[in-house]
């Protein structure tokens, strides 16, 4: 898989596509998945353009792995799940659907069946109103 600029993603590092943002610093960005597998869905991203894993810079990597732990504490603290699933898909035929790399995490409970990802737009004031939780735990987290 080969990396596109022009990728929703890329986009919306840009500016050029609204998301509901839970985190960025220099290296990694954070939002709410707009069609949640569960509630409270996050994605975090290296700001670096890499397609797959093996193409992201170990400095990359790091800022990512980091990023993607503190908002996983976030994420589990505003949403009550006692459990997350992490994901992180490489190619087309593993189920990567967007050529950047990302991280998935996904808010799991007991007897919960996940939604099928990419199927159903999240309602805009949930998505809202999820992204206030997550952004206060992590102010509350540090």
């Amino acid at each position: 898989m080969s990396y596109d600029n022009n990728n929703v993603f890329a986009r919306i590092l840009r500016g050029e596509l609204p998301c509901q943002k839970l985190y960025e610093d220099d290296a990694t960005f954070a939002f709410l998945d707009i069609m949640p597998q569960s509630d409270g869905h996050s994605l975090v991203l290296p700001k670096e353009p890499a397609a797959v894993l093996a193409d992201l810079s170990p400095a990359a990597l790091q800022a990512t792995m980091l990023t993607t732990q503190k908002l996983a504490r976030a994420v589990q603290q505003a949403t009550g799940a006692p459990g997350l699933r992490i994901a992180q898909f490489n190619g087309a035929v593993a189920g990567q659907t967007v050529p950047h790399v990302h991280f998935h995490i996904i808010p799991c409970y007991p007897q919960q069946e996940l939604r099928a990802h990419a199927r159903e737009s999240a309602d805009p004031a949930a998505l809202a109103a999820m992204r206030e939780k997550v952004v206060a735990a992590l102010a509350a987290l540090g």
